[in-house]
């Protein structure tokens, strides 16, 4: 009863310390940013088809994986391309408090990492909604002497973590985390080896935050996959950034293993364009006819969600892949397609509100682990399809979509900066739609209403905020 009451009071005073630390983020936040409008914000139509060259910022994914890679690299590295928003601010913010040295200069990022630098930090980590830097920093915190405690904003005390919590414990680390979802709480100083089995299902990035961690490992790590790995290319991704550190995993039958002793080398590290972000301008061009190139994203783009230019071609695209640019041009077919999207379910979203365009149903499948991100995406996608008027059935991993004629009406957000992006686009192609909370894009994209901005400009009309 004692230990019940004393975690409930740990608790209790971290979301103390939460409201206070999200005040000053957000101020912080404000000043670092571009001034996000406020909401509801009409989308006003495009006048004509855009032409443009949009440039999208770097991804958070690779931004958050490059930041705890170099934080235990010895020595210093240097990271350009880095995504300055919510979730990498937060990863800033928690691996200084744990003692790696962060600078900014000439708008690189120069990180003084290895594992002697880490110490336990002197307050619980705030890391808001950021389900990257959550459960990162839940394995690297293994590595940390003492107590290392985690906790978030509301939405992240509903974002389950208990995979990952039951796989360290397999491997004798020390958690406490009484609801399965953050706040937790793990005591470090090492990581011991072994092998361990996580249900693959739900989150691919719980094997990302092992396997980045195991590279400091007492001793080899195997990892076995309980079924099929949800959002592999993202595992690939990390796979790929270790060994761009100095790291090695090997893949097996059942999984992936880390042998002891490689550790991770400082290094130049450039982060690509975020591909998830740039999925709204190629979706963008698609539905109204224009046409778009993303520089600096191509045909060797680490990330898995690239592949989303290939379903805009399924659905009447013309799609240019280049090894330093893309481009995405509308060629006035427009149809619906059917599709499995459990490697690119970021993307669900960009695709679910271009759907009222297409002609014939779209069916979107395998997508059932985006239930458990920001907000439940496949129920919020669908309410606020049908209250544009579209004909929508769902089911536990699957969404339909039927176009019928445009309802005007505003979209909620559910504070998911996807949301917010994704039907911004269909605004702006049709018309009659006002965003509930524009500013929760900052979570991954803070200047994405002004990039939106730049479309009305190529396309002849003012910019409408």
């Amino acid at each position: 009863m004692q230990a019940k009451l004393a975690a409930l009071g740990r608790i209790r005073e971290s979301w103390v310390t939460a409201r206070r630390f999200s005040w000053g983020a957000a101020t912080s936040v404000l000043r670092a940013s571009p001034m996000l409008p406020p909401g509801p914000l009409a989308i006003p139509q495009l006048p004509a088809p855009p032409r443009l060259v949009w440039r999208v910022p770097g991804s958070k994914s690779i931004t958050n994986r490059a930041l705890a890679l170099a934080a235990l690299a010895e020595g210093q590295s240097r990271l350009t391309g880095v995504l300055a928003s919510d979730d990498t601010r937060h990863m800033r913010a928690a691996l200084e408090a744990l003692g790696v040295e962060i600078r900014e200069t000439e708008g690189a990022l120069f990180v003084s990492g290895g594992r002697a630098r880490l110490r336990p930090a002197k307050q619980p980590l705030f890391v808001g909604n950021s389900g990257t830097t959550v459960r990162f920093l839940a394995a690297l915190a293994c590595l940390v002497d003492g107590e290392t405690t985690l906790y978030g904003d509301e939405a992240m005390a509903r974002r389950p973590i208990q995979v990952l919590v039951d796989g360290l414990r397999q491997l004798g680390v020390e958690v406490t985390c009484e609801t399965g979802c953050p706040p937790l709480t793990v005591r470090g100083g090492k990581l011991p080896g072994g092998r361990l089995r996580m249900q693959g299902d739900r989150s691919s990035q719980y094997f990302s935050a092992l396997l980045m961690a195991a590279g400091l490992a007492e001793g080899d790590v195997e990892i076995e996959i309980e079924g099929s790995l949800v959002s592999r290319p993202f595992v690939d991704i990390t796979r790929r950034m270790i060994a761009e550190f100095g790291g090695v995993v090997d893949e097996t039958a059942t999984g992936y293993q880390v042998r002891k002793g490689h550790g991770y080398r400082a290094r130049d590290y450039h982060v690509e364009p975020d591909a998830t972000a740039a999925s709204y301008p190629f979706a963008l061009a698609l539905g109204s006819q224009g046409s778009v190139e993303v520089p600096g994203l191509g045909t060797g783009a680490l990330q898995g969600d690239y592949a989303f230019v290939d379903l805009l071609a399924q659905a009447g695209a013309h799609v240019e892949k280049h090894a330093d640019r893309t481009i995405v041009r509308g060629t006035g077919t427009l149809r619906g397609i059917d599709v499995d999207m459990r490697d690119v379910s970021d993307t669900v979203m960009t695709l679910a509100a271009l759907a009222p365009l297409l002609s014939g149903p779209t069916r979107i499948r395998n997508v059932a682990n985006i239930r458990i991100k920001e907000t439940d995406r496949l129920a919020a996608t669908a309410t606020e399809l049908a209250r544009l008027g579209q004909g929508v059935t769902t089911g536990d991993d699957w969404l339909a979509i039927e176009p019928r004629p445009l309802t005007p009406a505003m979209v909620r957000t559910y504070n998911d900066h996807r949301m917010a992006m994704s039907f911004g686009v269909l605004g702006a192609i049709t018309g009659g739609i006002s965003i509930e909370d524009p500013a929760c894009v900052a979570k991954t994209y803070p200047t994405f209403f002004d990039d939106l901005a730049i479309a009305y400009s190529a396309a002849g009309a003012e910019r409408p905020w």
